[in-house]
């Protein structure tokens, strides 16, 4: 047993025996799975929420110039989106305004028109605005953020193509849900790393971000006072018919018949039916 446990450690020496076990290669770490788009676009929306910026917009609508907006996202929390042509089909530029739990609308200037920029309620920030003063951009930054970021929502989410002008990524967004009402307009919504919105475009718009974002104040003011009246409508007035028609059942001059139509009362003093502008704010055009 002795010689042949020396012949042994001889054998092992010069190489001639069984060599000693080697340990197995390290495996290399599995690669983590990408992160799914509906998870990916929840990732960035969480980053758009604490965003804080002054950022310019162009925003394109059918038949109308394009326009570009400027989009304020305040250190407390307030915003405020200036919108050139954003009432009365393109006759006046108005600021839409988030601050104090309400939401403002805010006239700035009403072609043909002295205007002293003033502002009138429209609903608080829990509500949402009437339709026919809703100019919808605004909803990219604030409300619909809170949707786009909950995995819950009734969405389909997809990776897209990158928009001309976006940079980041971009994310298909439809509702998967015919029962119902959409949360967001579908499109495509393109974010940046940081959580800014770059680009997007729906049926109703598109919007691309130009150039780099500022810096944010610490609030946003109103552009004016509150005052009484309602909202201007984002569309044009409805056109008064023309003279010499007659009015229902061949009763009535086309005036009186106009003026009923266009909620005019009697002595051609607006009734209940036509929207006042802002008290101390200019007249739009045709009144």
């Amino acid at each position: 047993m002795l010689v042949s446990g020396c012949g042994s450690q001889r054998a092992a020496a010069d190489g001639t025996g069984p060599s000693a076990p080697t340990s197995a290669p390290a495996s290399a770490s599995p690669t983590p799975p990408a992160p799914d788009a509906r998870a990916q676009l929840a990732g960035l929306v969480a980053a758009a929420k604490d965003r804080r910026m002054t950022a310019g917009y162009t925003l394109t609508r059918a038949n109308q110039p394009v326009r570009s907006i400027t989009v304020t996202l305040a250190t407390d929390g307030s915003w405020r989106v200036d919108l050139p042509g954003g009432a009365l089909g393109g006759a006046a530029d108005i600021a839409v305004v988030g601050a104090k739990g309400n939401l403002y609308q805010c006239p700035l200037s009403i072609t043909g028109t002295t205007t002293r920029p003033s502002c009138v309620r429209v609903a608080g920030l829990d509500a949402a605005p009437p339709a026919a003063v809703d100019p919808r951009v605004q909803h990219f930054f604030t409300d619909w953020l809170d949707v786009l970021s909950d995995r819950r929502a009734a969405l389909s989410v997809a990776t897209a193509t990158l928009l001309p002008g976006a940079r980041g990524t971009c994310f298909s967004v439809d509702s998967n849900s015919a029962s119902l009402a959409p949360q967001v307009d579908a499109g495509i919504y393109c974010y940046d790393a940081d959580g800014t919105l770059t680009a997007v475009r729906t049926t109703t718009a598109s919007m691309v971000l130009a150039g780099q974002p500022g810096a944010a104040p610490q609030s946003v003011q109103l552009p004016g006072p509150i005052v009484s009246g309602v909202p201007l409508p984002t569309t044009s007035p409805a056109a008064p018919a023309s003279a010499g028609r007659p009015g229902p059942s061949g009763s009535g001059t086309s005036a009186q018949g106009a003026g009923q139509g266009q909620g005019l009362g009697r002595g051609g003093k607006p009734g209940a039916g036509t929207p006042r502008p802002p008290t101390g704010a200019a007249t739009p055009p045709g009144r």
